[in-house]
């Protein structure tokens, strides 16, 4: 990795840490991250030429491989007629036709350029809507980096051993109560004692940034009854989730309805784009119609809006969904097995094209508590020997893994094996 050792050391002389984005600085993991210079269906190559198979996908997005034919014609066409216009594009209805098709539950919905400004921007709906102040969050969802969402959060917060965010004023934080994940009786005794002054209740359905934990039985629907009894409203934060779970997302997996969702950078097929939407009655309420404000310059970007389009409509191909569940599962099952073959506390999940393991006990991770027991000394080592071998995974046992459509049961089987060997060495 010697011209990414290199590059890392030029850019640590610009930005802070070296990086654009905290966990890409391997701050948890050690050493070098790798510098990619070409990402090819389910493979990324470094600047020292090296092939990984690759399952971050750019943290999601890349749902349908890196470079798929399709995304990058429609991708060059839509370039070709501008880069942006800042106006209204035909593109735009396009994508959210689509979107709606599969989650019935966006009724209107509006586009914005980042998972964070949909959470955002859905907080703000959601006490402009109920004239409320307060929202519930849970301990270890990371719902992007504004200021009331940055209280006990996971992924890059995490990462860095650092819960909350510097910068942000006691009193924002206070609108914000945070509980345990999966932890219905806690939702009931709050709601209870404080359900009229709850504006809304975020939460990622399947969480992804403190690991991959899926949520128990009773939890969601928990929620869903307790802000129809109290008024709040419940937002589904599936930035992470929609369309990589389940073509409907979570809530099309769990059959749970949310009053909003925020969806990310899946729907711009690995360009800045991101949405929140939900309920029409809701929704009305943003300006022009209402009186809460949101606006952005680039929502909506024609390239994004194109690649987006392209993405899903590839996802959406017959079996190609299937394809990719029945390729993450064999994953997550092959981990567990070559663990628990060598007598080495595992515990995986996986859900369409989402996957998680911890080096846990616990044969269940199911909260934050779990998550932080886990044996991070251990997937450093595993990590690092996975690297080594080719396989690039997420530098952090708080992130998920993601599983493509470009990715082959020889991907997975190779991923195996690479991981048989490095279990051995553990």
């Amino acid at each position: 990795m010697q011209r990414s050792k290199e590059l890392f050391e030029k850019a640590q002389k610009y930005f802070p840490g070296g990086v654009n984005s905290p966990v890409r600085a391997f701050g948890r993991v050690g050493g070098t991250p790798p510098y990619f210079e070409k990402g090819q269906g389910a493979y990324l190559f470094d600047a020292d030429g090296k092939r990984y198979i690759d399952y971050i996908g750019s943290w999601g997005p890349m749902v349908v491989g890196h470079a798929h034919p399709s995304v990058i014609t429609a991708v060059k066409q839509a370039a070709e007629n501008s880069l942006s216009f800042g106006a209204p594009t035909e593109g735009e209805t396009t994508l959210a036709e689509l979107i709606q098709t599969h989650v019935p539950s966006m009724e209107m919905m509006r586009f914005v350029s980042s998972g964070t400004e949909a959470t955002m921007s859905a907080i703000r709906l959601a006490r402009g809507f109920t004239r409320r102040d307060r929202i519930v969050k849970f301990e270890g969802c990371y719902h992007g980096h504004s200021d009331g969402l940055l209280v006990k959060a996971g992924s890059g917060a995490l990462t860095l051993g650092e819960p909350d965010s510097a910068g942000v004023p006691s009193d924002i934080a206070k609108l914000t109560l945070t509980l345990p994940y999966n932890d219905s009786e806690a939702v009931e005794a709050l709601f209870q004692a404080e359900g009229d002054s709850i504006a809304a209740i975020i939460v990622e359905p399947i969480a992804g940034n403190m690991g991959m934990v899926c949520p128990e039985p009773s939890f969601l629907n928990t929620l869903r009854r307790l802000c129809d009894q109290s008024g709040a409203l419940l937002i589904f934060d599936e930035v992470m989730t929609g369309f990589r779970v389940h073509l409907g997302g979570a809530q099309g997996l769990y059959n749970v309805r949310p009053d909003l969702t925020t969806l990310g950078k899946v729907i711009g097929g690995g360009l800045p784009v991101g949405a929140f939407g939900g309920r029409a009655e809701v929704m009305q309420a943003i300006a022009p119609l209402g009186p809460v404000y949101q606006a952005g310059t680039l929502s909506g970007n024609p390239v994004a809006m194109a690649s987006g389009l392209a993405t899903l409509n590839t996802l959406t191909e017959p079996d190609c969904f299937h394809r990719m569940q029945r390729n993450t599962q064999r994953l997550a099952e092959g981990l567990q097995s070559l663990a628990n073959a060598r007598n080495i506390p595992m515990a995986t999940c996986a859900r369409g094209g989402m996957f998680g393991f911890f080096f846990s006990t616990e044969p269940v991770v199911s909260n934050f508590s779990a998550v932080m027991a886990s044996d991070i000394d251990r997937f450093n080592q595993f990590f690092h020997a996975m690297l080594d071998a080719g396989v690039y995974l997420a530098p952090s046992p708080f992130e998920s893994g993601f599983v493509s459509a470009s990715h082959t049961l020889d991907d997975i089987d190779e991923t195996l094996a690479s991981a048989d060997r490095a279990l051995a060495q553990l």
